[in-house]
């Protein structure tokens, strides 16, 4: 979940300016499992959505793999110095290797020690039931307390299981949340929609993005922002093969066609708004195909001038603008027990 300031000029053909070079890079969170989305608490803290490591079962082949459920999924928080799992046994499902990790995608902030979030999945919902009862766990929104108990809001998938609003083949995996007032908005990068989810669990779509066969490739959006314009602007990674130059930022109005705000970019997982009107566009992988090439964070000033903050990052997931200009980022975002946090100076 992102906080937004004022945006400059908006810019949709932009330069490459010669790459910055950030002045620090610190970890402040470490051993973490599958790292994924960040958020400010509202007593300071900086949370992290853990995607953990599945766990001994129920086991299913699913997607290429045998997959295996478990409750390895957490968030942690960052506060006065001290890292702590504030939330543990969220669920998660994860392949031998941790190749490919789902739960705890993403974290949107309810109060101090309360916060939604979003559980993914990827795939037909009623695959689900593979993983027999624990399935169900999985393509929701949950909300947990500072007792550290939680509890499934909204059912993601069924609503692209009922509806399926883009077209195309059924397909769930919720990502991104953006918590308003009275609301959670949710960028489902399996259905290729934007979502909201009412305080009683109501799930209805906002807008479809892109998606195969009547697109080249599908959005798989991934993450959602209020702008200082009061529209939403959702991000894509884009569907395989993941080409380079193919990922957008597009602008959407409740009810209205999406439109191109930023484009030219490659597998985009987040991106947020700087205090000086910048956007920070974060890159899971910069090879020309698939997630070939480290990942990089890439400002865009106000002026649609483009330059790299930090390159050289192993499958980052997530990017968050502090107050002071400087940006956290969740790396190694597949990794079991090495997965980190980093606070970059620019």
């Amino acid at each position: 979940m992102k906080t937004t300031t004022a945006l400059g000029t908006f810019v949709l053909t932009l330069a490459m300016a010669p790459a910055s070079v950030a002045q620090t890079v610190t970890p402040v969170m470490t051993h973490l499992d599958s790292p994924r989305g960040l958020a400010f608490g509202p007593e300071g803290g900086l949370y992290v959505a853990e995607a953990g490591r599945g766990g001994s079962g129920p086991c299913a082949f699913q997607r290429g793999a045998v997959r295996c459920y478990g409750t390895t999924g957490a968030v942690s928080r960052w506060w006065r110095g001290r890292q702590e799992r504030v939330a543990t046994g969220l669920p998660s499902i994860a392949d031998a290797t941790f190749t490919e990790v789902t739960g705890p995608h993403d974290i949107g902030m309810l109060g101090i020690g309360r916060a939604v979030v979003s559980i993914g999945f990827g795939g037909h919902p009623d695959e689900r039931a593979l993983f027999g009862a624990a399935g169900a766990n999985m393509g929701t929104l949950l909300k947990f307390t500072c007792a550290r108990s939680w509890r499934t809001v909204a059912d993601i998938s069924a609503h692209e299981r009922a509806t399926n609003p883009a077209g195309g083949p059924v397909d769930s995996n919720p990502y991104g949340v953006l918590v308003e007032p009275g609301s959670t908005v949710v960028a489902d990068a399996g259905a290729n929609a934007l979502l909201r989810v009412s305080m009683n669990g109501r799930v209805s779509t906002i807008a479809t993005l892109r998606s195969r066969p009547t697109a080249p490739t599908d959005a798989v959006p991934t993450a959602v922002v209020r702008g200082p314009d009061g529209s939403y602007y959702v991000s894509e990674l884009t569907g395989a093969p993941f080409a380079d130059g193919a990922a957008r930022i597009y602008r959407v109005t409740e009810g209205g066609t999406p439109e191109i705000f930023l484009e030219g970019f490659k597998t985009i997982i987040d991106f947020d708004f700087g205090p000086d009107g910048s956007v920070y566009v974060l890159q899971h992988a910069t090879g020309p195909l698939f997630f070939a090439g480290p990942g990089q964070v890439i400002r865009i000033a106000p002026n649609g001038m483009r330059s790299v903050v930090i390159g050289g990052l192993n499958r980052p997931t997530s990017v968050l603008a502090a107050p002071d200009g400087s940006l956290y980022v969740s790396n190694n975002g597949i990794s079991v027990q090495t997965g980190e946090v980093l606070h970059i100076v620019p």
